[in-house]
């Protein structure tokens, strides 16, 4: 009966992933990863109390992910997208290489300051707006859009309260997030230059050197049928909005500080992004008069059954042994040597996170963690590379990350299309040398620093 059940569930699992990456008719990602989590339960390999548990674990991360979306959405009723496109369409100085390299800092500053879903949410809104005001042809379009998204999510990395499940992950291995912070911004960060000089070459051709440049201020209320011989706007006006959008980040540079407080003292990270998010939603309905109302059209529901759906799947994997078998591939590589375990594991976690999606993939790699006896720092280490793994090897494919399905999700809505094979053709290049430099520069830096 237990090798009929094994025999089912990898079945039911081979099957969702072969009708998920194939997608027949563009079919929403969601339905066979729901269709296959139905199946693996009906197999027997995952009860109803294994589906409690992992409702225990990823409700705090949807509440948070969920937050994130909300304050975003604020922002835009606000007009913060318009406002940032306006300024980075003055600050090109009519170069589309600038306009490139400042994508990138947009995106990996908007991951710090609120994580990769929320960067993802707010900064591909900000690159369509740009993108459609400037003219550009489609394969024009994509050196911004995904080298954004590419850089977005990878930019979770170097902070662990930039992704959720990072934080989730941080609890199970024990360890607070100033010493990851530690241990990994240096890493990351290098990684993330590396990873945005790759992209800068394979795009270079394709990316316009010029692009239509305007020098004057720009009414950025209109920017979505702004054109270059539109009288000026109302400058006291402009003062005014500025000083708005002023505020608004300030207030959210401060409820990002607030995460770390609440991370250090053990208050519910996703409670404080709750909180903070109705305070911002709020103050867009009383200062807009916009309801509330239109998060409900708004917010990416399918998203969530996905990453439930999945955590199903895996644990159904794991209780007819994966998590074992893992133990028995990787503590070889593990007693070989810190370097060669840094190496192993991430690469793993890339596969892993590639076929699962990461949420689930790096929670099934640090549970194998925790059961193999390491000390602390080996242990800390192999998270670390487990991280890169996840945040950035996961990039490969767009199903890797909830960020790059929340990046299709916004493109599909506005009638553009990246298909599953440009985007792989990106990836396959630059993804795999990025996980492999940052592994190795995690190391370096660990053994010069922490040994």
């Amino acid at each position: 009966m237990a090798q009929l059940t094994s025999l089912l569930t990898i079945l039911s699992f081979v099957l969702t992933m072969i009708f998920i990456f194939w997608r027949p008719k563009g079919v929403n990602e969601a339905i066979p990863a729901t269709i296959g989590a139905v199946l693996i339960f009906l197999c027997g390999s995952v009860s109803l109390a294994d589906i409690t548990d992992i409702g225990s674990k990823v409700t705090g991360a949807a509440v948070t992910i969920m937050a994130t979306m909300v304050m975003a959405i604020a922002l835009e009723g606000i007009g913060f997208f318009n406002w940032v496109a306006a300024r980075m369409l003055k600050a090109t100085k009519g170069s589309g290489i600038r306009l490139f390299w400042l994508t990138n800092m947009l995106c990996f500053l908007m991951t710090l300051v609120l994580n990769n879903d929320g960067s993802i949410l707010i900064t591909t809104p900000i690159l369509l707006l740009i993108l459609r005001n400037l003219g550009l042809k489609n394969h024009q379009k994509l050196p911004y859009l995904i080298s954004g998204a590419l850089i977005a999510t990878a930019s979770s990395a170097p902070i662990g309260v930039s992704n959720i499940v990072n934080l989730i992950s941080l609890e199970i291995i024990g360890m607070d997030l100033y010493l990851q912070t530690a241990m990994m911004f240096v890493p990351g960060t290098l990684g993330l230059l590396f990873l945005t000089f790759l992209l800068y070459l394979i795009f270079s051709r394709e990316m316009p050197r010029k692009i239509p440049y305007f020098p004057k201020p720009i009414d950025y209320s209109q920017l979505s049928t702004f054109h270059p011989l539109q009288s000026g706007p109302d400058h006291q006006k402009m003062r005014k909005q500025t000083k708005l959008m002023v505020s608004v980040l300030a207030f959210v540079l401060l409820v990002r500080i607030s995460l770390f407080i609440a991370s250090y003292y053990s208050i519910s990270v996703s409670l404080v992004s709750v909180v903070s998010s109705l305070i911002l939603l709020g103050w867009r309905w009383w200062y807009l008069k916009i309801s509330p109302f239109d998060l409900l059209k708004k917010i990416p529901w399918h998203i969530f059954i996905f990453a439930f759906t999945m955590y199903i799947i895996v644990y159904g994997l794991n209780n007819i042994g994966l998590t074992a078998l893992l133990i028995d591939y990787i503590e070889p590589s593990v007693s070989s040597g810190l370097f060669n375990a840094t190496l192993v594991m991430g690469t793993l976690l890339s596969i892993l996170s590639n076929l699962f999606n990461n949420h689930p993939a790096l929670m099934i790699g640090t549970m194998a963690l925790t059961e193999m006896g390491l000390d602390p720092i080996t242990l800390k280490t192999i998270y670390l590379a487990n991280i890169i793994g996840s945040d950035i090897g996961s990039l490969l494919l767009p199903t890797g990350t909830l960020a790059t399905l929340i990046w299709m999700h916004i493109l599909r809505g506005n009638q553009v299309k990246i298909s599953w094979g440009k985007y792989i053709a990106v990836t396959i290049l630059a993804i795999p040398l990025t996980v492999i430099f940052t592994l190795t520069i995690l190391y370096v830096w660990i053994e010069l620093v922490f040994y």
